[in-house]
């Protein structure tokens, strides 16, 4: 399914955001309001979601608009990858989470291998930097624009522990990789991330 709709949503936004931050005319603000007004029904048009909601959540975005940061935790021991069951969707992912202001990324993925898994782990390289947005990776829609980063991460110690956000953790073998939570992650991204894993020369991907 195409997903324009939601990338000209995305971007009314962007340009909205963008004048409020910059703009001081009374007539252009209001035009930029408009433009706000316009992205929210796009989005409630094909989610089902009111536009009062929508545009509420775009006034509380400010400054400059752009992408967020997505991390994620790739974790390998004995030919298998560290996965963790969302609450949320009661579905597979790589453990990790939005990076905090002021937060590096390899500080923020170790921190949400630790949170999520109970592991230790060292950052050690960037395997891929994805757009989620792009079609190809396959992801349900989102209202805001994200870049992904996985980070190969060398397993320290520890023990899996669940939390608020997880239910189970476990390493499962390429052929054994349950239901994942596509939100998060999709199947080609687990594959592309074992042939990191049986290929460790690979240059990082991107995009």
């Amino acid at each position: 399914m195409s997903l324009k709709w939601l990338e000209w949503a995305q971007r009314l936004q962007a340009i909205a955001q963008n004048g409020f931050t910059y703009c001081q005319n009374p007539y252009d603000l209001d035009r930029y309001a408009q433009m706000r007004q316009i992205a929210a029904e796009i989005m409630a048009t094909y989610t089902d979601v009111e536009p009062t909601f929508i545009r509420n959540l775009f006034e509380q975005e400010d400054g400059y608009a752009t992408p967020k940061v997505d991390v994620r935790g790739v974790v390998f021991q004995q030919d298998k990858i560290l996965l963790v069951k969302e609450r949320e969707d009661g579905c597979w992912t790589l453990p990790g989470g939005w990076v905090d202001v002021g937060e590096s990324p390899s500080n923020a993925v170790e921190r949400e291998v630790f949170e999520e898994s109970g592991y230790l782990t060292k950052a050690v390289k960037l395997l891929a930097l994805y757009d989620r947005n792009h079609p190809r990776h396959e992801h349900p829609p989102l209202r805001h624009h994200v870049y992904k980063l996985f980070f190969g991460c060398k397993l320290l110690g520890g023990a899996p522990a669940e939390n608020l956000e997880t239910s189970e953790v476990e390493f499962f073998a390429q052929e054994q990789i349950p239901q994942l939570s596509l939100t998060r992650v999709v199947p080609s991204q687990i594959a592309r991330l074992f042939e990191h894993y049986y290929q460790p020369d690979l240059p990082t991907d991107f995009d």
